[in-house]
């Protein structure tokens, strides 16, 4: 079994596209700029980089898009951080084969899902994990029951934390309470936050990990809080924190994709367009994220060694 905890923090990537006539909705994904994304987040002190995640928008790519996303970030990083790439699908086989491409392509781990649009039940929801962990890749087992409908609850992750490769449990349900609950009925789990506006909380709590979207916009400030938590650095650490909040709830928005990308136009990074199905902020959701946006960024402007 690995020894490989999949813990620090890990950023949920947000993927570039440049406009191309032929791409499929007219855009082409940028395999460039995106592989110089990867390396400044780890360069900010992020401890790697997770391609092909929601944010990552992985359901509005092709296979060669797909595999080609992991590849370049797996290139970028290099040995300076960790790849944990998302296997995301719709069954066991679907999602082993990407686990097996990750394996084949270098990654140091894989985020997979439960079955990603069928309401699967306990017994194969673990056969789900245990096909994708026979690959031999750590595995982060991702609780997300807005998105999927299935519930992971603390009980069903001691189940399939008891299998072989699986080292992490990506918490998003945003119920702070289940991290103890998950530390004392998987002892050897890494609990890691998944929803960036109770991160300071589960990180108290006892999570050592965070897989992030918003260290997309604020990646030193993010391994900042992290350390901060993790030192019990309380006073500090919300000093920092609570001023990036408001921000950090649209990554629990139905809009996350579009907050995060806008957010990293904000800040001078490269966000652009999404593809379809996601469209552009409507105008009172994008004033509502500016101004979000503007409070974090004016708190950090004044606050450089926040």
């Amino acid at each position: 079994m690995t020894e490989e905890r999949l813990d620090g923090v890990i950023v949920a990537t947000a993927l570039p596209y440049a406009e191309d006539p032929a791409a499929p909705a007219g855009l082409r994904v940028d395999l460039d700029r995106y592989a110089e994304h990867c390396r400044w987040l780890v360069q900010s002190g992020c401890r790697g980089v997770g391609p092909n995640g929601s944010l990552g928008e992985y359901s509005s790519l092709t296979a060669e898009e797909r595999r080609a996303v992991a590849r370049t970030a797996i290139e970028a990083v290099g040995g300076d951080g960790v790849v944990v790439v998302g296997v995301h699908g719709v069954g066991a086989h679907q999602a082993r084969e990407w686990a097996e491409k990750a394996a084949e392509d270098g990654a140091d781990g894989v985020l997979c899902l439960p079955p990603t649009m069928y309401r699967a039940n306990d017994a194969e929801v673990v056969h789900h994990f245990e096909q994708v962990a026979a690959v031999g890749l750590p595995v982060m087992a991702y609780n997300n029951p807005i998105d999927t409908k299935v519930d992971m609850e603390p009980a069903l992750v001691a189940e399939i934390a008891a299998i072989d490769n699986v080292v992490a449990v990506k918490e998003f349900s945003g119920d702070v309470r289940r991290v103890l609950e998950l530390r004392e009925r998987a002892p050897g789990l890494n609990v890691v936050a998944g929803a960036d506006d109770v991160a300071l909380e589960a990180l108290l709590m006892g999570a050592t990990g965070w897989f992030a979207g918003f260290p997309n916009v604020f990646p030193a400030e993010s391994a900042r809080l992290y350390e901060l938590a993790l030192a019990g650095k309380l006073e500090e650490a919300r000093a920092l924190y609570e001023p990036l909040v408001a921000a950090f709830r649209w990554d629990s928005r139905t809009e996350f994709v579009q907050a995060i990308k806008h957010g990293m136009d904000m800040v001078g990074r490269y966000g652009g367009p999404c593809r379809p199905p996601r469209g552009p902020l409507a105008p009172d959701a994008l004033a509502a994220l500016e101004a979000d946006m503007r409070r974090a960024i004016d708190h950090l402007t004044a606050n450089p060694a926040a």
